[in-house]
């Protein structure tokens, strides 16, 4: 197994990337291969700065970056060789299995559509994010960013595909998914979320319960929560902000440590014919390292290829 990732992307890169990198190394089987893709000269220097080898990885040199407060579309077209284009070049001939970065959310979206493009049939690709339940254990909440407005037949694809990941990730059969909504009857709502609520109920291949509302978001009502991506990002910026919260006033618990969202490492864009998980800009190395364990999850659960079958 190769893992790509992109050592020049996030707001503490490289050195953080670097020593997530080996962290990750040291952890995973000897079968998995982590590749860099940066500017060599730099990747080279960071290694030895944070008393490495310079040939601990594979590296694959990209001359360009994109930064953070770039406008992703002009990004991607105007700097062909950087290390999010390199790494999806990398991912789209299949010479790695799976492609990773913390480094411009847009771009990494926009990068995955100009090269491996969406899976055939799937509308909009989105973004699967974690959100902690009060049993111990994560629920997926989709989508979180990619696409801040949903048509109703869009969220019922979010909702085949979140419980497919919820099943070959997470091992739940039969998963719960519920459509975040304003209360919890069917006819309560916008008009994309009505007429939403009416697809889902009709796939027999979703274990649809229903409209959810906000306070169901930590609870075990559901594994999957659908929503359009405003919101699901709305949600999702507002657990994380919780930890640093609680930690800082003593309250320590195992429930807590999950709205650590460093614990994750990442979220996988899903709907696109192959596997990427971006990465939150602020990572540190040990996010970096969890990210590359989820990027392990999803190139052994052949997740891309099971939603693609789903739609063949």
């Amino acid at each position: 197994m190769k893992i790509a990732l992109d050592a020049m992307g996030g707001d503490y890169a490289p050195k953080v990337v670097v020593e997530g990198a080996l962290a990750a190394k040291s952890e995973l089987p000897s079968g998995v291969q982590i590749i860099l893709i940066g500017h060599k000269e730099i990747i080279v220097k960071t290694l030895l700065e944070v008393g490495s080898s310079a040939d601990a990885f594979e590296i694959v040199h990209a001359e360009d970056a994109i930064s953070m407060g770039e406008h992703p579309t002009k990004a991607i077209s105007s700097k062909p060789n950087s290390s999010i284009m390199v790494g999806y070049k990398l991912l789209m001939t299949k010479a790695v299995d799976v492609f990773c970065s913390a480094g411009n959310t847009g771009a990494m979206l926009v990068g995955a559509m100009f090269t491996i493009k969406a899976i055939e049939g799937i509308i909009r690709p989105g973004v699967a994010g974690f959100i902690p339940k009060i049993t111990g254990r994560y629920g997926i909440l989709f989508d979180v960013g990619a696409n801040a407005e949903c048509k109703p037949d869009v969220l019922a694809q979010f909702a085949e595909m979140g419980s497919l990941y919820a099943n070959y990730i997470f091992g739940t059969e039969k998963a719960k998914v519920g459509l975040m909504s304003l209360g919890e009857e069917e006819e309560k709502g916008t008009l994309v979320t009505q007429a939403a609520h009416q697809l889902i109920k009709l796939n027999s291949k979703i274990n649809f319960i229903g409209n959810l509302e906000g306070r169901d978001v930590f609870s075990d009502k559901a594994d999957v929560i659908i929503c359009d991506g405003y919101v699901g990002n709305v949600i999702l910026k507002m657990a994380e902000s919780l930890y640093p919260i609680l930690k800082a006033k003593g309250f320590v618990d195992n429930f807590i440590e999950l709205f650590n969202w460093q614990n994750v490492g990442g979220s996988p864009i899903l709907g696109v014919n192959g596997n990427v998980v971006i990465g939150h800009g602020s990572s540190d190395a040990y996010a970096i390292k969890n990210m590359m364990n989820l990027a392990k999850q999803l190139v052994e659960s052949e997740i891309a290829l099971k939603i693609k079958k789903a739609y063949t």
